[in-house]
């Protein structure tokens, strides 16, 4: 349907409530925090003007949303939809505004010393299917090898697939255990990731860890527990988000879930919080990162650098999504997402909705659904965060959250896949303030992927600019005022890449920066590869530079001569570590 808007949202922020749930839909250009839902503005208008070809384009009403189309391409057939839960709707919008601490959790900043301190990421499968370690020599040896070249620690997945697999409640930290007494036996520390995740399906994942067989049982009952796109494919990767407070995993609510299960972490591993574990990363999607599945690898269905496809149609999203829409005083929009926002393999040019010029993102339905579908994101990781910080009060543990470093068609208007992934960052909108003022309310470090990437080295001809990404994000953080952590996005052992860590770590972006710094990277990963001679000599001299900062007055040719020494009389014990790793 061709629309003309003879008001569009941004000219002036709208603000809507109802039940306690509230969204603000800010002016373009303009940065929003928390948006609050209220009653729609009285003179909101909407002229329809039907031309040609596109008259036999409209559809008898109620018809799924389409943004104003300048021509070319029809619309996607309609998903239908089961009918909604009202109860579930109440639900979802009762509990969406969340009482957050007014000033920062000072308890959870780090306490930043001079440099970069360097945790190296384990290996996905660490502890296998049976509760005990993988490659326990390999495991030990190579712990000694990065306690030598002066890492600071290790990050493991601490998998919910795994540890609650058998039955609701029971938990099994076999494995876990040894791998703690490990790193502390060796000096280092902890990143433990609560991984409420599928491992299998995105870039990297070498093994499968599937959810808790319990958790798949009732999501075989009921499939709306997974996330669903507009074609009615679901996603297993992690339970959707839409039915956070309803009880639907044997009684108990996901957030319940998670929030038991981080319990019942810290009772068993009380005893190593502060001293050998000192941060705990909450998983809050796929790939342990907050934001939606909506770039699945698995099967194919999405390939660099397709733009992705929209999460919102099991029916928890959708119930959510028609009281949002009654309450704006637009009930039509509430049926269903955008209908012409194309498909996961789709560039943005190819799309009505995600179109440079008249793309229905930057029209008045585009602003209200982009609102209300990236505000249920930061709800989830405010309800996820609270839970968090009451399981871990008072025990010396950093909370963290990982965002993705999603730089495809960042260059367009629309930036697409961002949009999709549930990141509400525009040309005209920055979308990673309201994630790091979010994270700042609760004291938690904002962790972000993709700092290895410079821009020169991507497809140009998808406007990929990660490094721009990176410094947006690091502008964001600085405002918000909230630790910045970062890790690479592939693994990368070239000093090409190590040299664009050490520039992006060392956070000087503008005048204000000051002697600010990443508080810590996470390298990617620990394989035999990081082993091999020539790899492990750079790796020793990067993380030597990190721990220098950035005002180093040492000079790089003797922390590269210092790095030679080391990895000569290391020599025996880090090909004890490699040969270990591949057997």
């Amino acid at each position: 349907m061709a629309m003309s808007m003879s008001h569009q949202i941004g000219a002036t922020p709208l603000t809507l409530e109802t039940g306690g749930v509230s969204v603000e839909i800010p002016a373009k250009g303009s940065t929003a925090t928390s948006p609050i839902w209220r009653s729609p503005m009285a003179n909101l208008r909407v002229s329809v003007k039907k031309t040609g070809a596109e008259m036999d384009r409209v559809s008898p009403t109620p018809s799924p949303p389409m943004s104003p189309m300048l021509g070319g391409g029809g619309i996607r057939p309609d998903l239908s939809v089961d009918s909604l839960n009202i109860v579930a709707c109440q639900a979802l919008m009762e509990a969406a505004p969340l009482e957050a601490p007014l000033e920062h959790k000072m308890r959870n900043l780090p306490d930043k010393e001079k440099g970069v301190p360097v945790f190296v990421m384990m290996p996905l499968d660490s502890v296998k299917m049976d509760h005990t370690v993988n490659r326990r020599k390999a495991m030990n040896a190579s712990l000694q090898a990065l306690k030598s070249a002066g890492v600071e620690g290790i990050m493991m997945d601490v998998w919910w697939g795994l540890v609650e697999r058998d039955a609701p409640g029971e938990y099994n930290w076999g494995g876990y255990v040894e791998l703690m007494e490990m790193a502390k036996k060796h000096g280092l520390k902890v990143q433990a990731v609560m991984s409420f995740h599928q491992c299998g399906g995105n870039v990297g994942d070498s093994c499968t860890i599937p959810l808790p067989r319990w958790v798949i049982e009732e999501m075989e009952k009921d499939p709306d527990l997974a996330y669903t796109d507009q074609w009615g494919r679901r996603n297993f990767e992690y339970v959707s988000l839409g039915c956070d407070t309803l009880p639907v995993l044997k009684g108990r609510t996901p957030v319940q879930c998670y929030s038991d299960f981080m319990r019942g972490f810290r009772e068993r591993f009380e005893s190593f919080l502060g001293d050998t574990i000192v941060e705990i990363q909450v998983g809050m999607g796929p790939a342990g990162e907050l934001r939606y599945p909506s770039y699945p690898e698995q099967d194919g269905t999405w390939k660099f650098p397709g733009i992705g496809a929209f999460q919102c149609y099991d029916k928890y999203m959708i119930s959510s999504l028609k009281a949002a829409a009654e309450v704006f005083g637009k009930p039509e929009w509430g049926h269903t997402g955008p209908t012409d926002a194309g498909s996961y393999n789709n560039w943005p040019e190819d799309t009505n909705f995600f179109k440079r010029e008249g793309g229905g993102w930057d029209g008045e339905y585009g602003e209200f659904f982009l609102t209300w579908y990236s505000q249920m994101l930061l709800d989830h990781g405010e309800r996820i965060l609270q839970s968090a910080n009451a399981v871990f009060e008072d025990k010396g543990v950093k909370i963290s959250v990982k965002i993705a470093g999603i730089h495809w068609h960042y260059g367009t208007r629309s930036h697409a896949p961002e949009l999709t992934a549930g990141y509400y960052n525009t040309r005209f909108r920055d979308g990673y303030l309201p994630i790091a003022q979010m994270l700042a309310r609760h004291g938690a470090i904002f962790n972000f992927t993709c700092i290895e990437m410079r821009d020169h080295e991507q497809p140009q001809d998808a406007q990929c600019a990660p490094e721009k990404l990176v410094r947006q994000v690091a502008l964001a953080t600085q405002k918000a005022q909230v630790p910045l952590a970062g890790e690479n996005a592939l693994p990368r052992y070239d000093d090409y890449a190590h040299e664009q860590i050490l520039q992006a770590s060392s956070l000087n972006i503008d005048d204000k920066s000051g002697d600010r710094e990443m508080c810590a990277f996470t390298y990617l990963r620990m394989n035999p590869d990081l082993f091999h001679p020539d790899n492990w000599r750079r790796f020793v001299a990067f993380v030597k530079k990190m721990k220098e900062g950035k005002d180093a007055n040492q000079c790089r040719e003797q922390v590269e001569r210092e790095a030679e020494h080391f990895v000569h009389i290391t020599q025996p014990l880090v090909q004890e570590a490699a040969v270990a790793l591949m057997h």
